[in-house]
């Protein structure tokens, strides 16, 4: 390791030459409390920026070990972390001059959900900040005395600020390891009392706008129906109360603009924490629920779709189902599958979002269709009985048909931003109506749950540069690999841009692994999965560089990016 004096006179000796000697600066730089990492130097000012590593060891950094021992506590003084770094950047960035991308300082840009990622992270409380720094130049010519500016003078001082404990406000590092002590409590207390949701009393629901997911501003705070009451006794908040959403089939209905979409959409980004001031920090859904919609369009791969689906006219297989291009049921079929294969134990629909046809059949329709001549068995026959033999429950929101109503174990009503509980005046309206007979004479969903349903599989050989598969993201929607395009738009949990590079590596590792024999594909992302979960993000990295931002996701996600790969055999 070389000291700051030598990367000090190393700049005064690039000064004035060509940008690439620049490179030269790649390597470690022990600082007054710190290590600075030049781990990747961009080829000239306007390509992507370089990307730096500061190392802060654990005496310097001074987090006692209560504070990251536990998993739910050191992801959040790292996000915590993350964003006093961020928020010292304004100060700095762009104030050196040159042309490009000179002077750029830029780190993850964290949301309003609590996410672990690469960007900072916590080691026996060791601390490590990954960020992006435009080199100066001027043209294509080095300006050595602009980057010392940046390393000698900003970035001493952003670390100073925002990553040593001694430095930051010791009350407002305790309230950020408390909430996230409480929402890790109602979490465990979710399993304790099979419940699959919580939803705080005075929570605001609401977003800002479609674009941003901050709260309204005078938004309707959450109460919960007398009947769904439950209180809590959490660490640090004590008694709270809200509403829980037992295991079940829960219904969500009311009339349009009345709030029914904006709980469904709480609850499916409830799967993560989310920051104090969110309005959410105590909506919390159990940690493997998945929302379901239809799909037209989509890749699907091997998916065995005969319990929703079977004796299609045109003979196609659905025990083994592949398409390039699904329809709106088949589609939204295979999206149940791949989340119960993937080990969902909630379901969580809006039915704007679904195709009709997979969700109900009214009785006209089966009078004038005969059951023999319909492939589809709607959803709403499968999903007692998917709840009483495997535990999966259902949160569905229901605006125009009331077939889910005899089914139901709940049913909550929407009106102005309030929540009812209107079963008993649901199970009086339905009474002495016949309910749905089950999917008699259909394939039943047991077979969804057997083991040795999911086929060998292969991939299509990719074009590799330098023997290696390139992936590249085209935002938070979509990335490629190789040459083909994975489309991720409608895996609505998927929130963050960083998320989606991560799945552009779950899935070059798994691809690189069945290029050249069929393999179980379950039994690879179960592999995958195990490996995150052991050695964290940066295991898809030899080495200390890390070159690109990654962000956790859950195993439901790497299911449905693998799915809709179309470059599966």
């Amino acid at each position: 390791m070389k000291s700051a004096a030598e990367l000090d006179r190393m700049l005064d000796n690039i000064h004035h030459r060509s940008y690439p000697a620049y490179k030269d600066l790649r390597g470690e730089y022990q600082f007054s409390g710190y290590v600075l990492g030049i781990d990747h130097v961009q080829g000239d000012p306007f390509a992507a920026p370089s990307r730096l590593s500061i190392y802060v060891g654990r005496a310097q950094a001074g987090f006692a070990p209560e504070m990251y021992e536990e998993a739910h506590r050191r992801i959040a003084l790292s996000d915590f972390l993350l964003r006093k770094f961020a928020g010292t950047l304004n100060a700095y960035s762009l104030k050196a001059q040159g042309s490009g991308k000179s002077g750029l300082i830029c780190v993850s840009r964290c949301g309003q959900e609590v996410l672990e990622r690469t960007a900072c992270e916590i080691e026996n409380g060791n601390l490590t900040v990954r960020l992006e720094v435009g080199f100066p130049a001027n043209g294509r010519t080095i300006n050595a005395p602009e980057l010392k500016k940046i390393l000698f003078d900003y970035l001493p001082e952003m670390v100073k600020k925002s990553l040593y404990y001694k430095n930051l406000r010791a009350d407002e590092v305790k309230k950020v390891l408390e909430l996230s002590d409480d929402q890790q409590a109602v979490r465990n207390i979710l399993k304790e009392k099979e419940l699959v949701a919580f939803v705080a009393n005075g929570s605001v629901l609401p977003r800002c706008s479609g674009v941003s997911q901050k709260p309204m501003n005078d938004a309707v705070p959450f109460v919960s129906p007398e009947t769904m009451e439950i209180e809590l006794v959490l660490p640090h908040r004590g008694k709270v109360k809200g509403m829980g959403i037992p295991a079940g089939i829960t219904l969500i209905v009311g009339g349009g603009y009345h709030g029914k979409s904006t709980l469904l959409k709480a609850l499916e980004q409830g799967v993560y924490n989310h920051i104090a001031g969110d309005g959410r920090e105590l909506v919390i859904m159990e940690d493997t629920a998945v929302k379901i919609r239809a799909e037209d369009g989509r890749a699907v791969s091997h998916v065995n779709i005969s319990p929703f689906i079977s004796d299609l006219p045109n003979r196609k297989n659905t025990v083994d189902f592949s398409t390039e291009d699904a329809s709106g049921s088949t589609s939204q079929a295979a999206n149940v599958v791949e989340a119960l294969r993937a080990g969902a134990q909630t379901l969580l629909i809006d039915e704007d979002t679904c195709a009709t046809n997979f969700m109900v059949r009214d009785d006209l329709m089966q009078q004038v269709v005969s059951p023999d001549a319909e492939p589809i068995t709607p959803f709403v026959l499968q999903a007692r009985a998917m709840y009483e033999k495997h535990g999966i429950s259902v949160v569905l929101v229901a605006g125009s048909s009331g077939a889910y109503f005899p089914i139901a174990d709940r049913v909550l009503q929407m009106e102005n931003y309030r929540t009812f509980d209107i079963t008993a005046r649901v199970r009086e309206c339905i009474k002495g109506l016949p309910k749905p007979d089950g999917a008699a004479g259909r394939v039943s969903v047991d077979v969804v749950f057997g083991a040795g349903t999911k086929p060998m599989v292969k991939v299509r050989l990719i074009e590799k540069k330098h023997d290696d598969i390139k992936v590249k993201l085209h935002g938070k929607n979509s990335f490629s690999i190789g040459k083909t395009d994975v489309e991720l738009g409608y895996v609505e949990q998927l929130l963050d841009i960083e998320q989606t590079a991560t799945l552009s590596y779950c899935l070059k590792t798994l691809v690189e692994q069945m290029e050249n024999r069929p393999q179980n594909l379950e039994q690879l992302v179960e592999k995958l999965w195990q490996q995150l979960q052991t050695k964290g993000l940066k295991s898809f990295f030899t080495g200390s560089y890390i070159p690109v931002s990654l962000a956790a996701v859950r195993k439901q996600e790497i299911y449905a990016c693998v799915n809709r790969y179309r470059g599966i055999l």
